[in-house]
């Protein structure tokens, strides 16, 4: 390593005497362009060797050759052009870094939140303003409307005034000073440098083009659609508002069986609706394929919470796929179905969560605190119990819709659906392995169970009559 870490330096100081040769090298009349020409020039090859030798170090784990690194890029020559200079540099790392996540199946909000994972909040408001700095190149027309959704829910905007001096300006807001900034560049550049390729659930930014057919997505510029993507029509927004007004209503009471009450209305009302627009596609011999979105998975409990969202998902015909260690899971499935286990897993996750902390504290015999165990239990219990009751109100949509069709219909198309599903699951994800929740605290479970089980879920006339046509 420090012989890797020599070379390095060689080099830079080489390309510095090559530089400023070419600069004594140049003729009388031609002398002082070729000159500052050949400064900035000779100012942005060290940067960039500079940059490049600290995240190796970096990624050695050589603190020393690191802090020297550094130290060189905070005392650039030129004072404020060659710190432009180097700011200048950093901006090209990013873009070209940023650009490749994408290329990767990374996502604006996917690089967000492993950044904050990983390293905290305040390099991942820097990973938000790379975004939009990476995004700026891209015409409209040829970014995904989830991409671009994306973007305004994380406020990726450029606030900044020029580009060579955003980094100073984003240290004036963190309160960083140079070194601790180049730092803050670095660290973030190596996390995003190494991370994983993951299954390409859109078209990246560039490989787009605009839906005219009013169905709100982007599809793929070339020769189809990559994995993951859907020409499938978006859920009725009126639809929506409709379930996120019972979820809401369901979280804010104080209640637990009216909650309940709520959330199993709001159950049926998607998979009614699921239902419709599978019998609606079928009729139209539409070629719809199942997509994916990736669902955030935090700790604490994240095994629960997996678990949970495992459960959601399969009550409406989804698969979900738990990725641990980047905090997320990946939910494939239908449109009307994913928009169903976003919503309903959001907004049970809050409920859960409220019921756990109304329950409180514990502590065993000997007075030692059993409350994480206690908790870990009473979210496990709640996730096995609400599924087997989202997925009784999903069979008794069923059911009815079946009733209502009377032709032998609806069956063949919901279970080729199912087969769609699990197949473009095994195509994304070759190597699934099955985990299982363990709990450890019987009140815990008992107390989860109860949570889940205090309401009754016959809803189904209060649901046929909200239904819409």
């Amino acid at each position: 390593m420090v012989g890797s870490r020599n070379r390095e330096r060689r080099k830079a100081k080489q390309k510095a005497r090559a530089s400023r040769g070419r600069a004594q090298a140049a003729g009388p009349g031609e002398g002082l362009f070729y000159q500052e020409r050949n400064q900035r020039e000779l100012l942005a090859e060290t940067a960039d060797l500079l940059v490049a030798a600290a995240l190796n170090a970096r990624l050695a784990e050589d603190d020393e050759a690191l802090a020297e690194y550094v130290e060189s890029l905070v005392a650039a020559p030129g004072g404020l052009v060659g710190r432009r200079a180097v700011n200048r540099c950093l901006v090209g790392w990013f873009d070209r870094v940023v650009g490749a996540t994408w290329q990767h199946g990374w996502q604006p909000v996917d690089l967000h939140r492993v950044v904050n994972r990983r390293a905290g909040q305040r390099l991942a408001r820097l990973a938000v303003d790379a975004i939009a700095l990476q995004m700026r190149q891209y015409a409209p027309a040829t970014v995904d409307e989830r991409w671009r959704a994306q973007l305004e829910a994380l406020d990726a905007t450029v606030w900044w005034d020029r580009d060579d001096s955003w980094l100073d300006a984003w240290g004036d807001r963190a309160g960083r000073d140079r070194a601790e900034v180049l730092v803050d560049t670095l660290d973030l550049l190596l996390l995003l440098n190494t991370l994983p390729k993951l299954e390409s659930l859109c078209p990246p930014p560039g490989a787009a083009r605009r839906d005219t057919s009013g169905h709100g997505h982007a599809r793929g510029a070339r020769g189809g659609q990559p994995a993951g993507s859907t020409s499938g029509r978006s859920t009725d927004p009126r639809m929506l508002d409709k379930v996120r007004a019972l979820l809401a209503k369901a979280e804010s009471t104080g209640f637990a069986e009216e909650a309940e009450a709520l959330t199993a209305k709001a159950q049926e009302l998607m998979a009614r609706h699921s239902i419709d627009e599978a019998l609606l596609a079928a009729g139209a011999g539409s070629r719809d394929s199942p997509s994916g979105r990736r669902v955030g998975i935090d700790n604490p409990y994240e095994v629960a919470k997996a678990s949970l969202l495992d459960v959601v998902a399969d009550a409406n015909r989804c698969r979900s796929v738990w990725s641990k260690n980047l905090g997320f899971a990946t939910v494939v499935g239908f449109e009307p179905d994913l928009d169903a286990v976003e919503l309903l897993y959001t907004s049970l996750l809050v409920q859960a969560t409220t019921a756990m902390m109304k329950a409180g504290s514990r502590q065993d015999r000997a007075g030692r605190s059993r409350t994480r165990s206690f908790r870990q239990s009473f979210l496990a219990s709640f996730a096995v119990r609400i599924g087997q009751r989202l997925m009784a109100a999903t069979e008794q949509a069923s059911e009815q819709a079946a009733a209502e069709a009377g032709d032998g219909r609806l069956l063949p198309v919901l279970a080729a659906r199912t087969d769609s599903v699990r197949e473009a699951t095994e195509a994304m994800f070759p190597e699934i392995v099955a985990r299982s929740v363990s709990a450890t605290d019987g009140e815990g479970w008992a107390s989860g169970r109860a949570a889940a089980d205090l309401a009754s879920l016959h809803t189904r006339d209060q649901v046929t009559a909200d239904r819409p046509g």
